[in-house]
C-alpha cells in the first residue's frame, strides 16, 4: 500500500516572539490551499535571553496543533546549531528550512516541495533575484558568493545562503554537519557538492524582514565566512 511521504518544515524562530504566530498561520494556509496534508512543522525557538518570549510562544503553538513540534533550549550556538536542532527533530522524508522573519515568501516552500517530490533532485533551493533588505546585506551576500565561487569555481551555485531550501531525508543522512554558526548553509552546499547531490535552484524575491528582530549579521562576519571557506577548501586538497 502506498504511503504518502511526510513534508517537514523547519522554521527558525530566533527572537521572533509573537510574530511567529502569524507566520505559522500563513504556512498552514499555504499547505491547505495546496492540498498538502501529510506534513509537520518544526519550530526552533532556542533562546539566549531569559526575557525572550519565543520559547513559550512556540511551545503554545505545539500544544494546540498535533502537527507542530518544537525545540526551545538554551542556546549552545548560533544559527547553525539552531538549524541542526531542527533537523534532529524532523521526521519527514523531505525536510525544508526557512527563516521565520517573513523575508522569504511562503509560496517558495510549496514550489521547492513540488519539485523535490518528483524524485529528480536531492536538494532544491532558491536564489535571490531581488532583495529589499538594504545595501549592507546585499553587499555582504555579494562578497560571500563571489569568494565562494573563487574557491569552488566549478560548482554552479548562484546563492549559497538563500532559503528556503529542501533536502531529502536520505540525502541529509549522508551529510556530516558540524557548524554552529552562519557557515551552516555553505557547509550543506559544500558537502552536497562533494557527495555529488543533484541540486536545483529556483529564482525568488527576498523581502524586507516583517519580524520582530532586526538583522544581527555583522560586516565582520564575512571574515569568519572566508576563514571557514578556506579551511574547507584545504581539507579537499588533502583528500
Amino acid at each position: 500500500m502506498y504511503k504518502e511521504k511526510i513534508f517537514s518544515i523547519i522554521i527558525l524562530c530566533y527572537k521572533e516572539e509573537y510574530f511567529i504566530i502569524e507566520f505559522v498561520k500563513k504556512v498552514l494556509r499555504a499547505l491547505k490551499d495546496n492540498n498538502i496534508d501529510n506534513y509537520e512543522i518544526v519550530l526552533v525557538g532556542n533562546y539566549d535571553d531569559k526575557d525572550d518570549k519565543t520559547p513559550q510562544v512556540v511551545k503554545n503553538l505545539a500544544e494546540k496543533n498535533q502537527k507542530i513540534v518544537c525545540v526551545a533550549k538554551k542556546k549552545q550556538g548560533m544559527m547553525g546549531w539552531d538549524m541542526r536542532s531542527g533537523f534532529d527533530l524532523a521526521k519527514g522524508d523531505y525536510v525544508a528550512v526557512i527563516d521565520g522573519d517573513g523575508q522569504m515568501p511562503i509560496k517558495d516552500l510549496i514550489r521547492i516541495f513540488n519539485i523535490i517530490k518528483d524524485g529528480k533532485f536531492d536538494l532544491v533551493k532558491t536564489y535571490r533575484i531581488s532583495r529589499e533588505d538594504g545595501w549592507k546585506r546585499k553587499n555582504l551576500s555579494y562578497m560571500y558568493n563571489f569568494i565562494f565561487k573563487l574557491l569552488f569555481p566549478r560548482f554552479n551555485i548562484k546563492d549559497v545562503n538563500s532559503k528556503p531550501k529542501i533536502i531529502t531525508k536520505k540525502a541529509y543522512k549522508r551529510l556530516n554537519l558540524k557548524s554552529d554558526d552562519w557557515f551552516i548553509d555553505a557547509e550543506i552546499m559544500i558537502q552536497a557538492r562533494r557527495l555529488k547531490f543533484k541540486i536545483k535552484e529556483i529564482p525568488a524575491h527576498f523581502k524586507k524582514s516583517e519580524g520582530k528582530r532586526d538583522s544581527f549579521i555583522k560586516f565582520f562576519t564575512i571574515f569568519e565566512f572566508i576563514k571557514n571557506l578556506i579551511i574547507y577548501r584545504l581539507k579537499e586538497f588533502k583528500k
